[in-house]
């Protein structure tokens, strides 16, 4: 028996339903991805799943003493406190003090197992977390009451690929059964057992992995335009025959002027897929050979080596990947490069006739109090892309922004609406150096393949700063992967690449602290000769170790954020230096318990 199962469920907001009599079942143990570009409805339909909204029409069946865990897409504001507090939350509200000893054990059993499980500091202040951190927890909240059904909306957004490859081992261990929205094209590969689409309403149920899909999808839009087009010539045709003159109207076929008013009704409930986003970048200028050299780059803060001993070479026509984990200094970095930043030795030239444009994660570039419109054409009406001038208006919607919206300020834009945005405003300035950091956050997978494609074509130079590993792959011929204190490496291919020429260390930095397990994996281990049995402290150890190099690596990087900004260097000397060696010490600290937890596993 199903999960859950949503039958004939329509439900609107004003304009075309969001939700057109859908039907969807959910089985036990499936894993399912939920696709559809941005504001198809998405994350309304998982709030229908999870109960948190109603349908205007239809039924929505749960099996009896289903519990439904749902993390969207932003960690909600307010929460604070302890984290072992907050994972406590998300357990039924009773009154501790009605409860017997042996129920308030297993509650507080149940609290604490899955805080080891997910390698949680219990008695950590939720407020001072990373992002990923914070997302880690709110899971943990869900996952705390042992729910049959998980609904997770853009679980990977704004983690670092160490983080999301935790979360992609940690969901497979789990083993519940998933609904789930994602633009991460590996992690929907790795995941799904069966795809489910949103589009204009209506939902297909693909029953594939996504590899699968993509095939699927393409023949479908194939066929669907084609049967658009007959239909089109046909209704063209009756048209061109009921405007005849006189004679054919006195003989006309009532049966055929029906049909007609048939076919008008079907032309009009039609609903079109919207158009794609379609870019082009300026390159009027090529830039020289060699476009930036640097040589034994060095860069502190407060003493913390952010970038030692740094050289490399980039050509006209590279395109280069930057990979490392949050506060590894990949932003910090990438201003050096620019020349917004001066190394504290070392030498950086620049090549001739480079012209550079910037994608800047935290959106800074864009003005909250001016409009769509003002933010791109800064006061032009039209701009001039390779040597066409074009209209402001007709430039934006190609990027997808109606008419209607273009002078309405930016501020209700939502993320992947401002991302478009910016990559419109990037577009429109001739560039042979392109910089991009983070520039897939929340864009649909359609949005992002042609981003994708259009970079592919590009004959500029690259520099990107990414988390999607597919984007990766399918992108540069290089990766710069920073380790976290202060080295930079430099690997050829992208990120698949790099993995395969670390597989032979686990506990390299820059990997997942746990490496993802795949059947495969489990085989070889399995054809091992017998390993010595641990001791039972050596067990504990080996259990603790996870949980403590989380918190060791949560801790350094809160100090590194710290330390990057300009206001820490105005406190008194004794805490600036207090921050530094800490820092050392956790490096030193860090490093002993990868090393130990190779011996344990080994």
């Amino acid at each position: 028996m199903a999960l859950i199962s949503l039958q004939e469920v329509s439900l609107g907001f004003g304009g075309p339903l969001l939700l057109e009599d859908v039907n969807l079942q959910i089985e036990p143990g499936e894993w399912v991805g939920l696709l559809g570009r941005n504001g198809m409805g998405k994350s309304t339909l998982l709030k229908l799943v999870s109960g948190e909204i109603l349908p205007h029409s239809g039924n929505i069946a749960r099996q009896q003493n289903t519990r439904v865990a749902y993390l969207p897409q932003e960690v909600p504001q307010g929460l604070s406190g302890r984290v072992i507090d907050i994972v406590e939350s998300g357990l039924e509200e009773v009154n501790i003090n009605k409860l017997d000893d042996e129920h308030r054990w297993q509650r507080q059993h149940q609290v604490e197992k899955i805080i080891s499980r997910m390698a949680l500091d219990a008695d950590a202040s939720f407020d001072v977390l990373s992002a990923g951190m914070k997302r880690r927890v709110f899971l943990a909240r869900g996952l705390v009451r042992e729910p049959d059904l998980l609904l997770l909306d853009e679980p990977t957004n704004h983690l670092d690929i160490a983080a999301i490859d935790w979360l992609e081992d940690f969901l497979k261990r789990w083993g519940g059964t998933l609904l789930f929205v994602t633009h991460d094209r590996v992690f929907l590969q790795r995941l799904t057992t069966r795809i489910v689409e949103l589009d204009r309403g209506h939902l297909y149920d693909w029953d594939c992995d996504y590899s699968t899909f993509v095939q699927r999808k393409e023949a479908m839009l194939s066929a669907e335009q084609t049967e658009n087009a007959l239909f089109d010539k046909k209704l063209a045709q009756e048209e061109q025959w009921i405007r005849k003159g006189i004679e054919a109207r006195r003989t006309r076929n009532e049966g055929r002027v029906r049909a007609l008013k048939r076919l008008r009704e079907m032309r009009a409930e039609r609903r079109e897929l919207s158009g794609k986003v379609r870019m082009q970048i300026q390159t009027e200028n090529k830039s020289g050979r060699l476009v930036i050299e640097a040589e034994h780059v060095n860069y502190s803060v407060g003493g913390k080596q952010i970038i030692r001993d740094f050289s490399t070479t980039i050509q006209r026509g590279d395109k280069i990947g930057i990979i490392g984990p949050n506060g590894s200094g990949k932003t910090t970095l990438l201003r050096i490069l620019m020349e917004q930043l001066k190394p504290d030795s070392g030498e950086l030239r620049h090549g001739t006739n480079v012209e550079m444009s910037y994608f800047d994660q935290l959106r800074a570039q864009l003005d909250e109090n001016k409009s769509i419109l003002d933010n791109v054409g800064q006061g032009r009406d039209t701009i001039t892309i390779n040597g066409r001038a074009r209209n402001l208006m007709g430039y934006l919607e190609d990027f997808l922004f109606t008419r209607e919206r273009v002078r309405a300020p930016i501020s209700a834009l939502s993320g992947g609406e401002r991302n478009r945005l910016l990559l419109a405003r990037l577009f429109a300035q001739p560039a042979n150096l392109l910089i991009l950091d983070e520039p897939t956050n929340d864009l649909d997978i359609e949005t992002l393949e042609v981003l994708e494609d259009l970079l592919l074509d590009y004959e500029g130079t690259l520099l990107l700063v990414s988390h999607d590993r597919a984007f990766l792959n399918n992108l540069v011929t290089s990766t710069l992967i920073l380790t976290g204190d202060g080295e930079v490496k430099e690997y050829v291919g992208g990120y698949d690449d790099w993995q395969k020429q670390i597989e032979s260390s686990p506990a390299s930095p820059g990997k997942s602290s746990k490496p993802v397990t795949t059947p495969q994996a489990e085989s070889k281990a399995d054809a091992k000769p017998a390993k010595r049995k641990l001791s039972y402290n050596e067990k504990r150890e080996l259990e603790e170790l996870p949980k403590r190099i989380e918190m060791l690596e949560a801790e350094q990087s809160q100090l590194t954020v710290k330390m990057e900004a300009p206001a820490f260097y105005q406190q008194e000397s004794e805490k600036i230096t207090q921050a530094v060696n800490r820092l050392d010490e956790i490096h030193h600290e860090l490093s002993q318990a990868y090393q130990r937890w190779g011996e344990l596993e080994s």
